[in-house]
């Protein structure tokens, strides 16, 4: 298959005294950073954030596995080096909002595994059966809503809602509602990619406390009339270890990290990647559209491990711990580049290629490993594919919008998001 070029002047850094992951150019294509980082420093001490950078699959996979050796519960912010900023962070919270808890992707067992058996139902495989034909529906939905127009943006009118919409659902949210907390998540994921200034930092919390007092009248109302929503299980479930429901910290930090922004971003940017490869790849959407059954599957894993929509998150090391010569100190934070794992040849064979036959894609790190895998991938799996699918079914062939593209993603540390996607395209004719 094609190799796939994510820019045409990307930066090359010559050695890891060259890397700098809060240069936005850098994190437009970070591919030969990585490249660089697996192969002259696997274990890396940014010199700026003071983390530690894994980046080799195996590595990484033993640090996911090893939540005692390298725990998800640490102090301070989602990863950031600020301690003053976040303090000033946390005191706006309490003045005007609610100081969000740990969520569940930052807590260890016991804790971790006590909550989280709340959300398991929610997600386990003959729920996710039940929800499917909603999906393709709305898949389906979404993509005739522009098909006869010819063009679109693929990110704002197919990538970004249907997402939102399936945990909408979920969560019993009105439709009417998703644009308005997009922008509620967008802010908060501006925050945690750690490429703010102070003031736009400040911006994004006063946006998720818009939020929590959005979220803080459901929680009210679903106290005096639960009804069969994830979010009314979530108020009204009562953990039993821990002897009580989720208080109303613990419950906004659940509505931005782990619902709606863990149930929509990951879907939002691989639905965004994927047909931006497919557009850059001829060969490939020639071979996915010739036998859907066949390849679209596949094509969802690949996706999902060349452009890994969450680029890193954070672990902690609990203890000092030796990896290839390097001494992690206690208390250190961890940056876990699943992005770069996902592409290391020595678990993946001619790695930067989109590879249809690829017997091994689905063993990619994009919704991480162990028990803190993402209890939603099977959900994204199925957005992904009924996402692609729709498309598939009613194009009969499409191109990049010429001069209406420059195929930038946002700035972030953590995630990959593309900020459009202008395509047009030919209707497939219904036999």
């Amino acid at each position: 298959m094609t190799v796939v070029n994510r820019m045409d002047d990307p930066v090359v850094p010559r050695s890891p005294d060259e890397i700098n992951f809060l240069d936005p150019e850098v994190q437009e294509c970070p591919y030969p950073a990585y490249t660089v980082l697996r192969e002259q420093a696997p274990v890396w001490r940014d010199p700026i954030t003071g983390m530690y950078n894994i980046t080799r699959y195996d590595d990484l996979r033993k640090v996911l596995l090893d939540t005692d050796g390298f725990p998800s519960e640490r102090p301070g912010g989602q990863g950031q080096f600020d301690d003053a900023r976040v303090r000033k962070i946390q005191a706006l919270y309490k003045e005007k909002g609610w100081l969000p808890a740990a969520t569940l992707a930052g807590r260890d067992d016991p804790n971790h595994k006590q909550m989280r058996a709340m959300f398991d139902h929610a997600f386990r495989a003959s729920k996710i059966k039940l929800l499917d034909p909603f999906v393709e529906t709305l898949a389906f939905r979404l993509v005739d809503a522009f098909i006869d127009d010819g063009q679109c943006d693929w990110v704002k009118q197919l990538a970004i809602p249907l997402p939102l919409i399936v945990i909408g659902k979920q969560m019993g949210v009105p439709e009417a509602d998703i644009w308005r907390i997009k922008a509620w998540t967008d802010a908060w994921v501006q925050r945690l990619g750690m490429m703010q200034t102070e003031e736009q930092a400040i911006w994004s919390t006063e946006m998720e406390i818009e939020a929590q007092h959005y979220f803080q009248a459901i929680f009210d109302r679903l106290r005096l009339a639960p009804d069969d929503t994830l979010i009314s299980d979530m108020v009204n479930s009562v953990i039993p270890e821990w002897g009580r429901a989720l208080t109303d910290e613990e419950l906004h930090a659940e509505m931005m990290a782990d619902t709606f922004v863990g149930g929509s971003e990951t879907s939002t940017n691989a639905l965004s990647a994927g047909i931006m490869l497919l557009a850059r790849d001829r060969e490939a959407w020639e071979t996915v559209r010739s036998d859907p059954d066949k390849y679209l599957r596949i094509f969802v894993e690949e996706v999902l491990r060349l452009e890994s929509p969450v680029q890193a998150l954070f672990r902690m090391a609990r203890r000092d711990i030796d990896m290839h010569g390097v001494t992690i100190p206690a208390g250190a934070v961890i940056n876990t580049r699943y992005a770069a794992a996902n592409r290391d040849d020595r678990h993946f064979e001619c790695p930067d290629k989109l590879d249809l036959n690829r017997r091994n894609a689905a063993s990619h790190l994009a919704f991480g490993s162990g028990v803190h895998h993402c209890l939603g991938a099977p959900l994204a799996r199925r957005e992904l594919y009924w996402g692609f699918r729709a498309f598939i079914d009613r194009v009969e062939d499409f191109a990049l919008a010429p001069g209406r593209n420059n195929l930038r993603h946002a700035p972030n540390f953590a995630l990959r998001a593309l900020k459009e996607l202008h395509i047009t395209f030919t209707k497939r004719r219904l036999a």
